[in-house]
């Protein structure tokens, strides 16, 4: 019987840990997803996460989401491959998670090829059962990752 109550204990007291891994593996594949879905400029799935409010911050200024769109579309910065060397996820409550990633990105902006190490910060909201991107800023690093 005492071996019953314990293990009932660490299932009922694991249970919260469980269940803040599932929400850091749920939104860390999203971001995942969201890098890929940048390179291919498919914006349809894009306008699916994109909050109609979202905020994007990058080294050339910080706009909303009907113009990040139209520049994915456009080309106007193609985000042609993110390499993630690092992720971090913190999960906020249950509706909020912030996902800082540290990659080296290899865009084309304004016809031109670039490389650089950015930490780029991700901040979600869940809203009516879907997780929604609210923030996306890049901050350029100094050194490049490895150095």
């Amino acid at each position: 019987m005492k071996t019953f109550i314990v293990t009932l204990f660490l299932i009922i007291a694991s249970t919260p840990i469980l269940a803040q891994n599932a929400l850091e593996a749920e939104v860390k594949e999203l971001s995942k997803e969201k890098w890929q879905w940048m390179a291919d400029k498919n914006v349809e799935e894009l306008t699916k996460l994109f909050h109609k409010d979202a905020q994007f911050v990058h080294m050339g200024g910080a706009w909303g989401t009907d113009r990040e769109l139209a520049i994915i579309k456009s080309g106007g910065i193609w985000y042609k491959k993110a390499d993630i060397h690092e992720v971090t996820i913190d999960i906020i409550g249950e509706d909020t998670a912030i996902v800082l990633n540290r990659i080296t990105l290899l865009a084309e902006v304004g016809g031109n090829e670039v490389t650089n190490p950015f930490m780029v910060t991700e901040v979600y909201k869940m809203i009516d059962g879907n997780w929604k991107l609210a923030n996306l800023s890049f901050v350029k690093l100094m050194e490049r990752p490895g150095n």
